[in-house]
């Protein structure tokens, strides 16, 4: 029942895409502070 209205109705879909857009905007926060945090740390050893 809760998996029929997940994905078979306009707010669970709605739900569904936003869940996805939160996990892949995080990762890309995670991959981008991180790449920056090591980018600060080389240029502080010169």
């Amino acid at each position: 029942m809760a998996w029929q209205e997940l994905f078979g109705t306009d707010i669970g879909l709605l739900s569904v895409f936003t869940i996805g857009f939160v996990i892949v905007m995080a990762a890309y926060f995670i991959r981008y502070f991180s790449k920056k945090m090591d980018d600060e740390g080389r240029n502080q050893g010169n």
